[in-house]
């Protein structure tokens, strides 16, 4: 026994003596000692950034096991779904998993997003920290819309079409945008080709860079401590192995709670697609977007000389652009002064969300 586990040691010192050779991975251990976590009543908001990156690794993996059989075009995509949900072994599950990860994604990019303004870590010296953090939201918002798409249904295509005319109402660039989304003037068959690519290419690669660069400012400025804590006595946890195993047992529980809803509520298939048929009732885009959907839909025909879904998208625009550069707009928190207003701020933002998709689902 004694001797085997000698061999054993012998074995692992050779493997790290090669990889040390290669990669110098020795300097991996003083950048994982040196990041810690700061641990107060609020600690538990930190989970959500490691939540998304584990979400996001799911979505690779059982994406690129999807793509072995999908066929990105109006006369198969469909078929190629039932055919993976039907005959490629576990492909029901693999497909449902997917599904159901891209909607925990949302809901957790939402709430890192809000713990994050409440927590003001985006105060100084952490603003660019806010910026990778807020375009990351955008793009995983565009994973929705995009693999939405592509189920290239009768409800995925004319959500499809409400989505891009919506675009299509944005100031300056909507036309250019609308078509970009499109691939064309309408909704055509050439726009699955072109939602899968940016699906399955240009987000992704967008999103792996960002995911890059968003936690370089975390590693290198460290975790944000609340304004209220800050200059309280708290104590720094190592974020290698104590943090990083409580994040790895949330892992597993989402992982299982992911299996579960998949096995439990499969994900079904509607009618295919077809360009030339009339709009069913009902049509509506995803949970995540029926706010949105509900405030254009309240909106009058006119408003201050306007079209009433420019009013809507103006306002969509003014939010967004408000919370993207919140922190140069609130000098307060930088200096360590916890501002009630933006609080009222954010707030006010996930009560119009909760609102506007309440009475969206409500109205049905």
């Amino acid at each position: 026994m004694a001797i085997k586990e000698v061999k054993t040691v012998g074995l692992l010192s050779k493997v790290n003596d090669w990889l040390e050779e290669r990669f110098h991975i020795s300097v991996l251990g003083p950048l994982l000692k040196k990041k810690t976590i700061p641990m107060h009543k609020y600690t538990a908001w930190y989970f959500p950034g490691g939540i998304l990156l584990f979400l996001f690794g799911i979505q690779v993996v059982t994406g690129l096991m999807l793509m072995l059989f999908y066929q990105p075009d109006a006369e198969h995509a469909h078929e190629s779904l039932l055919f993976i949900m039907q005959y490629v072994p576990y492909g029901w599950l693999i497909r449902g998993v997917h599904a159901y990860a891209s909607w925990a994604m949302i809901l957790t990019a939402m709430i890192h997003l809000f713990s994050t303004f409440f927590l003001k870590a985006y105060r100084k010296p952490r603003e660019f920290t806010w910026l990778s953090g807020f375009a990351l939201m955008m793009l995983v918002l565009g994973f929705g819309f995009t693999g939405y798409s592509l189920c290239w249904d009768m409800v995925s295509l004319f959500a499809t079409k409400v989505g891009s005319e919506i675009a299509g109402q944005t100031p300056f660039i909507g036309k250019q945008l609308s078509m970009f989304m499109r691939g064309g003037e309408v909704v055509t068959e050439a726009t699955l080709p072109r939602m899968y690519g940016l699906h399955i290419c240009a987000l992704p690669i967008a999103t792996a860079l960002l995911i890059g660069l968003h936690l370089l400012f975390v590693q290198v400025q460290g975790a944000s401590v609340p304004i209220k804590i800050e200059k309280k006595k708290h104590r720094e946890v190592p974020f290698f192995p104590d943090f990083l195993y409580r994040d790895a047992v949330l892992w597993l529980v989402i992982f299982f709670i992911l299996v579960c809803a998949a096995v439990f509520f499969p994900k079904h298939l509607g009618e295919k697609a077809d360009i030339m048929a009339v709009a069913p009732e009902g049509i509506e885009p995803e949970w995540y977007f029926m706010f949105a959907f509900q405030l254009l839909k309240v909106l009058p025909a006119r408003m201050l000389g306007l079209e009433g879904r420019l009013v809507g998208v103006l306002v969509l625009l003014l939010g967004v652009a408000i919370f993207a550069l919140i922190p140069f707009i609130d000098r307060k928190s930088a200096r360590g002064i916890d501002s009630r207003w933006v609080n009222y701020l954010g707030w006010g933002a996930v009560v119009f969300i909760l609102v506007m998709t309440y009475f969206a689902y409500a109205s049905h």
